[in-house]
C-alpha cells in the first residue's frame, strides 16, 4: 500500500487549506469587532468609564449647566 500517491484530491487543493483557515479566522474577527458586535469599541485591558466620569467630562466641556450637572450627580448617587 502506498499512501498519498495518486489517491484522493490532495494536490489540487493543497493551497486551499491554509487560505480557508485564514478566511475563517478573519470572518470570526469581523463578526466580533463590527458595529454591534460584542467587542466593538473595546480594547483588551481597557476599562470602561463610569457614569460619574462621563458626567464630569461633559460638564468640563461645557455641555451641561451647573444646575444640570448637580441634578445629574444627585441622580447617580
Amino acid at each position: 500500500m502506498m499512501w498519498g500517491y495518486g489517491q484522493g484530491w490532495g494536490m489540487p487543493f493543497f493551497g486551499v487549506g491554509p487560505l480557508l483557515g485564514l478566511a475563517i479566522v478573519a470572518g470570526i474577527l469581523y463578526l466580533l469587532l463590527r458595529d454591534g458586535g460584542p467587542l466593538h469599541g473595546r480594547l483588551p485591558g481597557a476599562r470602561s468609564e463610569s457614569a460619574r466620569e462621563i458626567l464630569d467630562q461633559r460638564y468640563a466641556r461645557g455641555e451641561l449647566t451647573k444646575e444640570q450637572y448637580d441634578q445629574m450627580k444627585r441622580d447617580l448617587t
